[in-house]
């Protein structure tokens, strides 16, 4: 069982890596081609189709009772996506990050990302409460999500390209590659997530450790993959972007649209100390971003500490 599991888990990384670097070269000509921001792209198709993997898990984890898996999802993801994920792919390579990213994008996140905190940090307004949302939280953040899809059409009619190069593929190939390699990557995440829990289980590591790295950490391996891959190639829009637009699926969709559905959740298991660091990740990327107007590779190695100190206490409290 477990050498079957570890051959699954190589075969499942080698698709990830294969895919991922296909689908930035078709991601990167499908906007040369389009004539729109490789940004754009970056924060729907990539963003959107990588998010997959999470989507699936919260509806399975709410509609069968289990609270903490559908949480850990979202805080996880969040703080994995951004500390681990860009901290690495700016110790590869320093990101460069444009203007209106800086003053438009990563402020978005950043306030989508602060109501997620102020929705769910129930016990820091009141003592003794369980951290939590309610449905009512749920359709604010969904909201939050049709503010960042109205943002998206009002870039899309501008219409404004400033992205030049030479497009790899064209269009109708472009298109087709996207398609085959999302699916591609899904699959292989979920192939991975699947022998990485059999494997956790098999050497008897605990549900809840599962949840918050085996889980989180598989479930953002094509996030991993294709940041790194973009930044290694200079495709730093589609690095920057594909976090930002990922993390606002995760917060308003991964868990804002099944809550609304199957209604409140709460869990004691995630603390102040949780969601503060969410809150934290996404303030980090706004000014390391924001100033110099590139994550220079020092900002990086800071970010992936801060994450090891974090997944440290996670570990060690559990």
């Amino acid at each position: 069982m477990i050498t079957t599991c570890i051959v699954l888990l190589i075969i499942g990384l080698i698709v990830l890596v294969v895919y991922s670097d296909i689908f930035v070269d078709a991601s990167s000509s499908l906007s040369i081609k389009l004539k729109v921001p490789k940004i754009l792209v970056a924060l729907t198709i990539a963003s959107f189709g990588t998010c997959a993997p999470e989507l699936a898990i919260s509806f399975n984890s709410i509609r069968t009772g289990n609270i903490d898996m559908t949480i850990a999802n979202v805080i996880g993801s969040s703080i994995v996506n951004i500390l681990l994920i860009v901290g690495l792919a700016a110790i590869v390579k320093p990101i460069k990050v444009k203007e209106r990213t800086s003053k438009k994008e990563l402020p978005i996140l950043a306030l989508i990302t602060s109501t997620f905190f102020f929705l769910i940090s129930d016990s820091l307004f009141k003592k003794g409460a369980i951290n939590g949302l309610s449905r009512q939280d749920a359709i604010v953040l969904l909201c939050c999500f049709l503010i960042f899809i109205l943002y998206i059409f009002i870039v899309v009619r501008k219409n404004k390209n400033d992205d030049k190069g030479k497009a790899k593929y064209t269009l109708k190939k472009s298109i087709i590659l996207i398609i085959f390699s999302l699916l591609a990557i899904i699959i292989a995440s979920d192939i991975v997530v699947d022998n990485a829990v059999l494997l956790a289980s098999e050497i008897g590591i605990s549900q809840k450790v599962i949840a918050m790295t085996v889980i989180v950490i598989g479930t953002s391996l094509p996030e991993l993959i294709m940041t790194v891959e973009s930044a290694r190639k200079g495709e730093f829009d589609m690095a920057v972007g594909n976090i930002i637009g990922t993390n606002i699926f995760n917060i308003c969709i991964v868990l804002g649209l099944p809550i609304a559905i199957y209604g409140g959740v709460s869990s004691g298991s995630f603390n102040i100390i949780d969601t503060t660091i969410v809150l934290l990740s996404a303030l980090i990327f706004y000014f390391f971003g924001k100033s110099g107007k590139e994550l220079s590779r020092r900002e990086g190695i800071l970010m992936v500490l801060v994450f090891i100190v974090y997944y440290t206490y996670v570990i060690i409290s559990f």
